[in-house]
């Protein structure tokens, strides 16, 4: 199965590479599943209705959040309806939505996928680590699903590595996201899950987070809030990281990072034509 996992979609500069380019992957990279982190699609923080009728649109097939899951309050009530829509599994109990979703890729296969969210440097939900476990023993990956996908929101890199060796031998892909800043750690680890610490934005790289620089700049010298943030609006790199599973196991076979316009160099998988 190939699968393609799309980092964090920044404001409208994100949204518009990914529906420029996610369809012709689709096509020329004959993707079977495509997961898109989107917390920060609708101006930098949260998602709308209708962006998440836009990134289903240019074929995402499971549209995971994070820390700002719910600054847009239409959230709390449309993930209801959203049935590809997965917030984080550690929120607790009798919050709006799923953590976790069982869903159909493009060529049949189920393919489950869990949104976690870390507790370093972040909101104090509950345990991470359990809440996964939990969504693996009751869905085993080649048992119950054809891939697993683990996205892991988390600040800290050591939390984000430790879930992917928690996780390892048990799904196809732990990948992190949140920084907004694409590491150099990806590979297959021991037990054969693909893993990086965090696959980057899909925004406007010449800004600060995808947050247009001048706010964050006048906050960090001056110590004064002017103004609110802007999400950046110049020419976005589409970061995400591409994984091929063996029919076998479910497990990785391949992995390679994925960087496409914008002033970040360029990278696609050298697997994939």
């Amino acid at each position: 199965m190939r699968i393609l996992f799309v980092g964090d979609v920044v404001g409208r500069s994100g949204r518009t590479i990914v529906a420029e380019r996610l369809p012709g992957l689709i096509r020329d990279w004959k993707l079977d599943f495509v997961a898109v982190n989107a917390e920060n699609a609708a101006g930098g923080f949260g998602i709308t209705e209708a962006v998440y009728g836009e990134l289903i649109d240019a074929g995402a097939d499971a549209v995971t959040l994070g820390n700002h899951a719910w600054d847009q309050k239409e959230a709390l009530v449309f993930i209801e309806r959203a049935p590809r829509l997965i917030r984080p599994v550690n929120y607790p109990a009798g919050t709006p939505g799923r953590g976790a979703a069982l869903l159909a890729a493009k060529n049949g296969a189920n393919v489950l996928v869990v949104n976690a969210m870390g507790r370093i440097f972040m909101d104090p939900l509950d345990d991470p680590f359990t809440a996964v476990d939990r969504e693996l023993a009751a869905c085993p990956l080649h048992k119950g699903a054809d891939a697993v996908i683990i996205d892991i929101h988390g600040e800290a890199t050591s939390e984000k590595q430790s879930m992917g060796y928690f996780c390892d031998g048990r799904a196809s892909l732990v990948v992190g996201t949140h920084t907004h800043t694409p590491t150099a750690d990806l590979r297959i680890m021991t037990g054969g899950t693909a893993f990086m610490s965090d696959v980057g934005m899909t925004g406007d790289y010449d800004s600060v987070i995808g947050m247009a620089k001048e706010e964050p700049l006048q906050r960090f010298t001056r110590r004064i809030s002017s103004a609110r943030f802007e999400a950046a609006s110049g020419p976005a790199t589409l970061c995400a990281v591409a994984v091929e599973t063996d029919p076998a196991t479910g497990l990785a076979a391949r992995v390679g990072a994925v960087r496409l316009g914008g002033c970040l160099e360029q990278a696609t998988p050298a697997f994939w034509p």
